[in-house]
């Protein structure tokens, strides 16, 4: 089950999305062709990649934003970059271009040091913008918490779409990677979840000065926890769930 889209439109072009996209797409097609070189790769990420314990010595300081920028795989970069493109324009359209540019890379940052408080002393190296893109999550939960998200359930052959409030999604995606952070062993590879709950929280922490200059909670009862401006239609809609009636 993951979002394909939200019924939130926003009222400008978000030209650092459009931009992070292309930046993060283009990082990846540079290297992309050496996917089957394990050792060119290695050189790669261990120039650019976050790795805890080198920055922990002060070595390497640069790839806490580097290491945003690149990703492990196809799958990995399609999958960041769908939850920027859904969820990172509303966030550009209340912060302003600036704005969200500053935003979005002190979450990534924050989300690289929390995978750092997690285990500092890691040689793992860590890519990948999820943790940028976690805060974009968590900003959008701050404002809009009862924003309409379509997200595309899977089983085996079968999709249906269903339209759930954000703070669902969102928050059962949080509880996730909290669920992960407790369970993982932080001495090994795999999803960085202490980095994915460090830009979460940061990106909520981040997005609080504006919801409170938007007026708090009478920003939420305003628009009931959904967008100040109409709802998106689509064409293609929710799955309908036929009624069962019981004989008796």
């Amino acid at each position: 089950m993951f979002p394909i889209r939200d019924h939130n439109p926003s009222g400008r072009r978000p030209f650092v999305v459009y931009t992070l996209i292309l930046l993060n797409t283009g990082v990846f097609l540079s290297y992309w062709h050496l996917m089957g070189d394990d050792y060119a790769l290695a050189r790669i990420f261990q120039t650019w990649a976050l790795i805890p314990g080198e920055v922990y010595y002060g070595y390497n300081l640069h790839t806490l934003i580097t290491s945003m920028f690149l990703h492990g795989g196809l799958m990995h970069l399609a999958g960041n970059m769908l939850f920027l493109w859904i969820f990172g324009d509303n966030l550009e359209d209340e912060m302003g271009h600036v704005g969200f540019l500053v935003f979005y890379l002190l979450a990534g940052l924050a989300a690289g040091l929390g995978q750092m408080a997690a285990n500092p002393y890691s040689n793992v190296p860590m890519v990948g913008a999820s943790g940028a893109i976690a805060g974009v999550m968590g900003g959008y939960l701050l404002m809009f918490p009862r924003a309409r998200v379509d997200v595309l359930l899977i089983i085996i052959i079968f999709f249906k779409i269903f339209t759930v409030p954000a703070w669902l999604m969102l928050g059962l995606w949080f509880a996730l990677q909290l669920v992960g952070s407790a369970g993982m062993d932080t001495a090994s590879g795999g999803v960085a979840y202490w980095a994915h709950s460090g830009g979460f929280i940061s990106g909520a922490l981040l997005a609080l000065p504006l919801w409170l200059r938007r007026g708090g909670p009478r920003f939420w009862r305003r628009n009931a926890g959904q967008p100040p401006h109409p709802e998106a239609r689509y064409k293609l809609t929710q799955s309908s769930i036929p009624t069962v009636r019981r004989r008796r």
